[in-house]
């Protein structure tokens, strides 16, 4: 269907399907385009993954995740950089172009945000070049607030870009993620700077509501369902030449407990009520 053209399911939306089913659940759907999460691809095996994905005629769009660079141990460092050179090699060989990364918090007993930053950059030196050699782009996504001190200190799209401007936009761009950007008045203006630059190189849905479950992790609303007007966020991005594919990525805990199957027929039919 054309108005599923620009539509991506990311797996963590349907986490509760197998890859076989998603698979069989997208070609039912008419969904031609899904973004991976790497331990389900790893553990259903990446080149069967590869071969699947490839014989169904769907596209991957993006892999996730790659990043947590902000260690200060020498091991923990270099075990990072290791695992995200994996990374690279699995998108590569699933055919997408876009590894998302989740920067990292702060480690244990640090409060120095900027020394936690600046490591980002040094561990994105290393890797760029590589990501290049491989055809993948390295997407730094900014993390609600809420994340910076365990998941991720890179919270707004300034700071991603501040990050991602000391390096070629086909080694580093961003991720623009409705759910962790939409309260952000100067966002805008930050998806005008990356896409003047060629850094926008994924863009994903996700709703805000509230009350926030315990622990906040699974509060990631159905398309349509909270505070964010996705047209509004759509009309950024394209309005800054983006035209790549537009990825749903849910974690939530009532949509997990349902059949996967209806879930991503939902969100497709949610996908394009609400963002065409």
């Amino acid at each position: 269907m054309t108005e599923l053209a620009r539509f991506s399911i990311n797996q963590m939306t349907v986490k509760q399907l197998s890859m076989p089913e998603l698979v069989d659940s997208c070609r039912e759907s008419g969904v031609v385009n899904v973004g991976l999460w790497r331990e389900p691809v790893q553990s259903y095996g990446l080149e069967a993954t590869a071969k699947l994905v490839r014989d169904a005629g769907l596209t991957v769009t993006t892999l996730c995740r790659g990043g947590f660079f902000t260690a200060i141990d020498p091991r923990e460092r270099a075990e990072a950089l290791a695992d995200n050179r994996r990374a690279i090699d699995e998108a590569a060989a699933l055919g997408t172009d876009t590894l998302v990364l989740v920067s990292g918090g702060l480690p244990a007993g640090s409060k120095d945000l900027h020394g936690a930053r600046e490591r980002i950059a040094d561990a994105l030196a290393e890797l760029g070049p590589y990501a290049e050699e491989h055809g993948v782009r390295l997407a730094i996504e900014p993390l609600h607030p809420m994340y910076a001190s365990d998941r991720c200190v890179v919270s707004t799209l300034a700071q991603a870009l501040d990050l991602a401007e000391r390096f070629p936009a086909q080694q580093v761009g961003v991720t623009v993620d409705t759910y962790h950007i939409w309260w952000d008045d100067t966002a805008p203006a930050q998806i005008a700077r990356a896409g003047a630059s060629g850094r926008i190189h994924t863009f994903q849905l996700a709703d805000w509501t509230t009350p926030l479950p315990q622990g906040v992790l699974t509060g990631r609303g159905q398309v349509g369902d909270g505070a964010i007007d996705m047209r509004e966020w759509q009309g950024y991005v394209e309005a800054a030449g983006y035209t790549g594919a537009i990825e749903v990525e849910l974690f939530n805990d009532g949509l997990w407990a349902r059949d996967g199957r209806e879930v991503l027929a939902e969100t497709a039919a949610r996908f394009v009520e609400h963002t065409l």
